[in-house]
């Protein structure tokens, strides 16, 4: 179905003048030419490769964590020092994955490690939307007011004691346009009226 309505699509955008074709598909302008092109894949299999979802935000922030805060090399791969040298373990892809190890002289070790040390300046993570920088404090601001939320939650700690966090003090709900404590939602009772 996903192909015959693709296929659908692009011969309705190439009848309309929607889909233009340049360098070497510039054949492909003639509609005869065009359906030509679209006959035999109209027969071809489409398969989608469609992962499974992930199990929860949890799942999503501990795999993209091994990729945003990971070093160059973990620990567990460094084997050993020894007279200047260092091993370590790595995966030799081009020879089907296999897991090999590597001697190299401890200068050219860190010369190797340092080339995937960010030049400063540069930013490993950006954020978006509500946390972006330009207009982070503002927005931060909107969607707390918006929530009905003065302060955040704020750890505390003495010395020597594991920190503790303190509830955030909220203001009395109260709707934001009249100020009453009385919230009401004035939709139900239309809503109700229609349905009888």
């Amino acid at each position: 179905m996903f192909r015959g309505k693709y296929l659908d699509g692009l011969r309705q955008a190439h009848a309309q003048g929607r889909l233009r074709c340049f360098g070497k598909l510039t054949p492909l302008a003639d509609a005869a030419v065009f359906h030509a092109f679209l006959r035999p894949l109209f027969a071809k299999d489409w398969v989608v490769y469609a992962k499974r979802p992930f199990g929860g935000p949890a799942q999503v922030l501990k795999y993209l964590a091994r990729y945003t805060h990971r070093v160059a090399l973990s620990n567990h791969r460094l084997v050993k020092l020894e007279d200047g040298r260092v091993t370590f373990r790595y995966k030799d892809y081009a020879d089907e994955h296999k897991s090999k190890t590597m001697t190299l002289d401890a200068c050219e070790f860190l010369r190797r490690f340092v080339t995937h040390v960010l030049p400063l300046g540069f930013t490993k993570i950006r954020h978006y939307g509500l946390l972006a920088n330009r207009f982070r404090a503002a927005r931060l601001a909107t969607a707390r007011r918006l929530l009905l939320v003065s302060v955040a939650p704020t750890m505390t700690a003495s010395v020597g004691e594991p920190p503790t966090l303190e509830p955030p003090t909220l203001p009395e709900r109260c709707c934001p346009a009249c100020g009453s404590r009385r919230l009401e939602c004035r939709a139900l009772p239309r809503l109700a009226a229609n349905t009888s």
